[in-house]
């Protein structure tokens, strides 16, 4: 004899079953699905930290292939390109994510960057125009400074390179920007503090114990600066002293100096030995 009540019961713990199995499914593939998205969130940042620029734009290009919309894809795209020197083709595509619906204020420093890459400083200036004020980052403070210096409003660029390397931890490359204005702008004593500021957040930054050498000899003094330098660098930085020596008229220190600098080079320092040569057959003529 049937249990018409037992069998509904059955019927419906199978229909219960179905639906905590189909719930299952959709649960399992949506942690799929997460963990996928984090994986290649993940393998975005590594590219772009680690990877080969050349490389990295390779693996970005072809993920947009198959995701040509994802903004987090086509930052990478654009990041890549400009770290490999492409900056023609980095621009449309930074352009691209600027006008992208989820784009942020940073998307948008970032094209301003692109721009001053490309030289184009009206673009540059105008994109960060648009940004409001309260969006408060380095890069913003950054690029600011840069094009008050490209236009030189001397104070205004003075207060960004200041705030830009008071919003970072690594503010070596701004005090190195910002010595290096203060040298094109005839003021190598206030561009020697600033360079040294620079060496003693990064002592390996040689473009900037390079200016520091340049902003010592803009001031008459030829004696190389107390940092950190390889053989090598000591005799790059008698090089370009050298050279800024011969540039104030004071050919004979210049001369000792390429001497200095060719006796202490580990190899054969061609561009000193043409210097040297250049230097002695103008003497004799």
């Amino acid at each position: 004899m049937r249990h018409p009540n037992l069998i509904a019961l059955l019927a419906g713990s199978v229909f219960v079953l179905s639906a905590c199995e189909d719930s299952s499914k959709a649960s399992v593939s949506r942690a799929i699905d997460s963990v996928s998205s984090i994986d290649q969130q993940n393998m975005a940042e590594l590219m772009l930290s680690a990877g080969d620029p050349d490389e990295a734009v390779n693996y970005f290009a072809l993920q947009l292939e198959s995701k040509p919309d994802d903004i987090t894809m086509q930052r990478g795209l654009a990041r890549s390109l400009v770290r490999s020197g492409r900056v023609a083709e980095a621009l449309p595509v930074w352009r691209r994510v600027a006008a992208n619906p989820d784009a942020d204020n940073d998307d948008r420093v970032m094209l301003a960057d692109t721009y001053i890459r490309a030289n184009n400083w009206s673009e540059a200036e105008a994109t960060l125009n648009a940004i409001p004020p309260t969006h408060e980052s380095f890069d913003r403070y950054r690029l600011e400074a840069m094009i008050a210096d490209s236009k030189k409003q001397w104070s205004r660029a003075d207060h960004f390179y200041e705030t830009a390397a008071g919003l970072t931890t690594r503010p070596s490359g701004v005090f190195n920007n910002w010595g290096f204005s203060k040298l094109t702008r005839g003021n190598p004593r206030e561009a020697e503090q600033l360079f040294t500021q620079a060496l003693q957040h990064d002592p390996n930054l040689f473009t900037a114990k390079n200016n520091l050498a340049l902003a010592r000899a803009g001031q008459g003094n030829y004696s190389l600066p107390l940092v950190q330098m390889t053989q090598q660098e000591r005799a790059m930085l008698l090089y370009t002293m050298a050279i800024a020596a011969v540039r104030k008229g004071d050919t004979t220190i210049g001369r000792t100096l390429l001497a200095e600098a060719i006796d202490t080079h580990p190899q054969h320092y061609e561009e000193a030995v043409r210097a040297l040569r250049a230097l002695e057959s103008g003497g004799r003529g």
